[in-house]
């Protein structure tokens, strides 16, 4: 007889496949292993051309007197900036020695279920701002798995994994959370 238990990194929530069976899950092992290190420093130019390219003409996010007058620091991210923000300022020198994980989750996860056939969705993506990210600031980030689970869709299974990426300044004081949903549906 196959083990019913529900995974833990399931919240407690059983999984179910088409056929109405319980699913055994290897999920588990994943939940809380990194998925990146590193340090990163906020750059005027992607911020400016990342608040152009989602057509948001506000001049804070392009004028530095703007947003000083608004009561920023310096021209501030915009609100979605957090999705693409480990794509600049990343430099070389900057990085900690033990910046790539050992293991990498969101490889080993999806790539072993595409590896069936299927096809990958960038799900929802949630960004608590806990101060104003702006120009100039040097954070550190650090992602983790914190959860992965399974939903039937008729005779479709989707794969959740949900990833946290916290960042934070100098200070070590968190600026910005980002917790995105990463989907497999077979």
């Amino acid at each position: 007889m196959t083990n019913l238990t529900p995974a833990s990194g399931n919240g407690g929530r059983p999984y179910a496949t088409s056929e109405g069976l319980w699913a055994v899950t290897e999920f588990d092992e994943y939940i809380g292993l990194p998925t990146s290190k590193g340090t990163l420093v906020v750059e005027r130019a992607p911020l400016t051309n990342f608040a152009k390219a989602v057509t948001d003409d506000n001049p804070v996010y392009r004028n530095a007197d703007a947003a000083r007058a608004a009561g920023f620091a310096d021209i501030p991210a915009p609100p979605t900036f957090g999705f693409s923000i480990q794509n600049w300022g990343k430099f070389e020198e900057l990085q900690p020695p033990d910046g790539t994980p050992k293991r990498q989750p969101m490889m080993e996860v999806i790539g072993g279920l595409m590896a069936k056939g299927g096809m990958v969705l960038h799900g929802e993506q949630e960004f608590v701002y806990h101060q104003p990210l702006v120009v100039g600031q040097r954070l550190t980030y650090e992602g983790v798995v914190k959860d992965i689970y399974e939903k039937a869709t008729g005779d479709r299974t989707m794969t959740f994994m949900v990833i946290e990426d916290t960042y934070r300044d100098e200070a070590g004081q968190p600026v910005l959370t980002s917790l995105m949903n990463l989907i497999h549906r077979s």
